[in-house]
């Protein structure tokens, strides 16, 4: 069912590794024209666009897209209580996560007189996206949610795809879990059409413009998430998901394969990647998922994104090898089941987050580690962080200097603006000088 890539015997440049790597084959140009043109749809048409997407896309044509208070006060009110007790649980563990990540304010006095300070501000305003496809994800309130509102940003906007199941609403559970978090400002849009909304605005709802848009989707969700880059912020363009796994011959494989079954249950176009020294583990975790994935209550899911050609064993000369294979690839989560995990962080590039050791599977990280699901996907880990509080801060830089720390400097000031043929910034600075009888030439120090 799954594929074996083997590696094994010859030694391979970073690119040559880039282009072995199992990736789904994804129509982005496609994806982002079909994007383009629902996003423009929005732009025209506005409510009467979204109702008409979610109609032939969600199979339901929802009647209000701004989903009222009370409705989320229901939704909250009838969620069970084991349900609530876990949801707050991971928005507990996730608050606390994110206020010791937080960023602390640094000034640095360069000389007397000469200071630049170093400061964080929150974004006036986010969209978040939940996505409701294939699945239901309040842990996807969670994570967007929470380390928003310890960034401090002041406004909020939850998106989630109408659904059948619930009159063309948002699914209750999401609505509940946005009530815990007091999110009262909730659109039943999902796709390009609420990307499109969140970033551009619907006047006739009062939905205004965000400063950027956090939140997972489907390859469409991405593609438009790149089309609005630049008129607001992404976090990143996090497609279907992935986990690679490094294992040697002291790992169990009933324990990979079912933390590789986990993630395929997710798409069909989900990447689930064993990357290990030992052909003879490779076997037994390759008939392992053959039994699982016949037993899965979402067999047909998995067994597609199974036999996908994103999906593969990869069999490598040693875990060295394992690891510059991984750090290639980039994957949103990353599992070490080896000897000694911690012995390879340092040479552990590219993960959105890693996971270390037999009882830290994904699974956990997407629900109650008190670390972030929303990762990047399709190589960007290896140049894009995931979500976090960071997401939803700017660094601003703040620069204060006296008459006397600006005269010391002056002369380098008037030599690089002449080097680089800018005479006016020399001209900013001499201005302030001129006629004054207590400062003489230029310092030089």
């Amino acid at each position: 069912m799954i594929s074996t890539i083997d590696l094994r015997g010859t030694d391979y440049s970073l690119r040559e590794l880039r282009d072995l790597v199992p990736r789904a084959r994804i129509d982005i140009g496609g994806a982002t024209l079909e994007a383009s043109v629902l996003i423009d749809d929005v732009r025209a048409r506005g409510v009467e666009a979204l109702k008409d997407q979610a109609e032939r896309f969600d199979g339901v044509r929802t009647p209000h897209i701004r989903v009222e208070r009370a409705e989320i006060d229901r939704a909250l009110s009838k969620l069970k209580p084991d349900v609530r007790a876990a949801l707050e649980e991971s928005i507990r563990r996730v608050q606390l996560v994110s206020r010791a990540a937080l960023p602390v304010p640094v000034s640095t006095e360069l000389a007397e007189g000469a200071i630049v300070s170093h400061r964080w501000r929150p974004l006036d305003r986010v969209g978040l996206y939940v996505p409701g496809g294939k699945a239901v994800y309040p842990s996807s309130v969670v994570m967007n949610v929470v380390p928003a509102q310890i960034a401090g940003v002041g406004s909020l906007a939850l998106a989630s795809p109408a659904r059948k199941d619930a009159a063309g609403s948002v699914h209750p559970v999401v609505l509940a879990a946005a009530g815990l978090l007091g999110i009262d400002e909730i659109y039943a849009m999902g796709g390009p059409g609420a990307i499109g909304a969140l970033a551009y605005g619907v006047p006739e709802i009062e939905l205004e413009p965000v400063s950027m848009i956090t939140g997972p989707g489907n390859v469409w969700v991405a593609a438009a998430k790149r089309l609005v880059r630049g008129t607001v912020g992404i976090d990143a363009e996090a497609g279907p998901t992935e986990i690679l796994v490094i294992a040697d011959d002291s790992a169990d494989p009933v324990l990979v394969a079912a933390d590789l079954v986990s993630q395929a249950e997710h798409d069909e176009l989900a990447a689930a990647v064993l990357v290990t020294d030992s052909a003879s583990f490779a076997r037994r975790v390759d008939a392992e998922l053959g039994m699982l994935a016949e037993s899965a209550r979402k067999g047909a899911r998995v067994r597609a994104a199974l036999s996908g050609q994103q999906s593969a064993i990869v069999l490598v000369d040693s875990v060295a090898n394992a690891v510059a294979f991984s750090n290639a690839y980039g994957p949103e989560h990353l599992e070490l089941h080896v000897r000694e995990p911690e012995a390879l962080l340092p040479d552990i590039d590219g993960a959105g987050a890693i996971f270390l050791g037999p009882d830290s599977p994904v699974s956990l990280g997407d629900y109650l580690a008190g670390s972030n699901h929303v990762l990047p996907t399709g190589g960007q880990a290896r140049f894009a962080p995931g979500l976090g509080v960071h997401t939803f801060l700017r660094a601003q830089q703040i620069i204060e200097y006296d008459r006397s720390a600006l005269d010391a400097v002056r002369g380098h000031i008037e030599t690089l603006a002449s080097a680089e043929e800018l005479p006016a910034h020399a001209d900013a600075v001499t201005a302030r000088f001129r006629g004054d009888p207590r400062v003489g030439s230029p310092t030089v120090p």
